[in-house]
């Protein structure tokens, strides 16, 4: 049952971006942060979950990865997979 539950469980952090990426046709960080307009190191920074991005950063977030604000709160681990903005 325990596999179950995992596969139905939604990725998070890198995973999700790596995920979103990959859809999008994105080939590195360095293209999706200069997509967004801030540091490669800061956008691994936020979704490896060690720092969080400030609200005011979200509205690009969402534009670069073509995600819901609600989508892209969850990949950061800032809202949980039950929970709605």
């Amino acid at each position: 049952m325990a596999s179950t539950k995992a596969r139905t469980s939604q990725a998070t952090g890198l995973e999700w971006l790596r995920a979103r990426m990959d859809k999008l046709g994105y080939s590195s960080l360095e293209e999706v942060a200069n997509e967004i307009g801030i540091n490669r190191g800061n956008l691994y920074r936020y979704f490896s979950l060690e720092t969080r991005p400030s609200v005011a950063l979200l509205p690009d977030l969402c534009r670069a990865l073509k995600a819901s604000p609600a989508e892209v709160l969850k990949a950061l681990e800032i809202l949980g997979a039950n929970e709605r903005l």
